[in-house]
């Protein structure tokens, strides 16, 4: 089993050779198959799966009943609501094994997926990014952008901090924490200082 530098409910199943961060918490009814890896200080919830080839970073949250499965990839501080919901094959069959055919999702660091958010597997969730709650995600989300819907799409832009940012001229600052952003219609980049 893995070492026991963590907290795990005693109703959680963690299978062995598995990588467990310092400071994790599993909670009730969840599994982490042999081989997945757990960064340091991650909030795992109550019945959540994480496949085996499923990889989290630091300071991940995971809410309750949501599945990991094998080639999800949460970067640090990335938060996935109650109930997301991650695919990892494009077209799967009960009668058909497709495990060699497992698409890769990328979720960069600090990004946010909502409640009942559907991920289809094959796409990158940029920086900061923020999926509105019960989002369908079809395709490639740019960093710190705000998509909802079905099929998501973008309708603004968001700080580090995950307040709506109001494009300015040029460049726009964030009402909440100060940081500035250049925004276009594509894209959102922040202003370094100094």
């Amino acid at each position: 089993m893995c070492a026991k530098n963590y907290f795990s409910d005693p109703t959680a199943i963690i299978d062995e050779s598995c990588s467990i961060g310092e400071g994790t918490k599993i909670w009730c009814f969840s599994h982490v198959m042999k081989g997945a890896k757990i960064g340091e200080n991650c909030n795992i919830g109550q019945n959540v799966f994480i496949g085996s080839k499923a990889e989290l970073g630091n300071n991940v949250k995971v809410q309750n009943n949501v599945s990991l499965y094998d080639r999800v990839k949460l970067e640090d501080y990335v938060f996935c609501g109650p109930s997301a919901v991650f695919t990892n094959v494009i077209n799967p069959r009960s009668h058909i094994e497709r495990k060699d055919e497992f698409k890769e999702t990328l979720v960069k660091k600090g990004a946010t997926i909502g409640a009942n958010a559907t991920i289809v597997c094959g796409h990158q969730i940029g920086e900061y990014a923020f999926i509105g709650a019960g989002a369908v995600v079809t395709k490639d989300v740019p960093a710190y952008a705000l998509v909802y819907g079905n099929p998501a799409r973008v309708k603004g832009w968001v700080c580090s901090c995950g307040v709506k940012l109001e494009p300015g001229a040029k460049d726009t600052v964030c009402k909440a924490c100060g940081k500035a952003y250049l925004v276009s219609a594509q894209a959102v980049m922040p202003i370094a200082k100094g």
